[in-house]
């Protein structure tokens, strides 16, 4: 694993316990390894985030978040006391009680069943990557700031691995092979105008086809029941999650 080295002599730890360098996101990291919360530690500090909390179990997450509730919960999603899914039980607290805090769940496998119970309790600045983002820095702290900012990210490895499952009869088998693929793009959190230079589209005609999934998908329009834009987009994602066998 890559971890950037020491931290620079101006880093100060404040008495609260929270480790600065003075940027303004907050991050309270949960995990079980003292191991890798340490290097998640050294990781957001480097790059200017503050964590301001630190927690190895399920009880110890809670507490600290209604304590000082931060910007953003890294938490993994198997802790103390019964490594099964403490992760999504925090997420599910955390957003009823304070909905303003991103969360970014990690794994160390790629469960599509996982993903479904995050979006359905969370369908903005919420997040959920494979542990081995960690160790592609860039990459790992993309998802971390977007989550933060209030958007969705799914790691394109559980997307990826859900399109190549065998599939039964289900809506999706509407959708032709670019819609899948922009199905597939949305559900890791990209915006129209990223998967139209993704995919050398204009933005218009992203969103034309992003209207024809969801058409597709029975869903309803941007200007049914005041739904949002961001809210149709997590419900297609929804849509095609909980087509993958579990």
């Amino acid at each position: 694993m890559t971890v950037p080295g020491g931290l620079p002599g101006t880093d100060h730890i404040h008495n609260d316990g929270c480790v600065s360098l003075g940027a303004a996101l907050r991050v309270v990291i949960a995990e079980d390894s003292g191991l890798l919360r340490e290097l998640l530690v050294r990781l957001l500090t480097e790059h200017g985030m503050v964590v301001c909390g630190q927690a190895s179990s399920l009880p110890e997450l809670l507490a600290t978040v209604a304590a000082d509730p931060p910007d953003l919960v890294v938490s993994d999603i198997r802790m103390p006391p019964t490594f099964r899914d403490e992760g999504i039980e925090a997420a599910a607290q955390i957003r009823a009680r304070h909905p303003a805090t991103g969360l970014l769940i990690l794994t160390h496998y790629p469960e599509a069943a996982y993903a479904v119970r995050l979006l359905e309790i969370a369908d903005r600045a919420v997040g959920y990557i494979v542990k081995d983002r960690v160790q592609d820095t860039a990459r790992f702290l993309e998802a971390a700031r977007r989550v933060a900012a209030g958007e969705t990210v799914i790691d394109s490895q559980v997307v990826q691995e859900m399109f190549h499952r065998p599939r039964p009869a289900d809506p999706l088998d509407r959708l032709a092979p670019s819609e899948r693929r922009i199905l597939a793009l949305i559900a890791e959190g990209h915006s129209n105008s990223a998967i139209a230079t993704r995919l050398s589209y204009s933005v218009k005609t992203v969103e034309k086809r992003v209207t024809s999934i969801g058409q597709a998908l029975g869903l309803p329009s941007v200007e049914d029941d005041g739904r949002s834009d961001v809210n149709l987009r997590v419900l297609a994602v929804l849509a095609y999650l909980r087509q993958t066998p579990r």
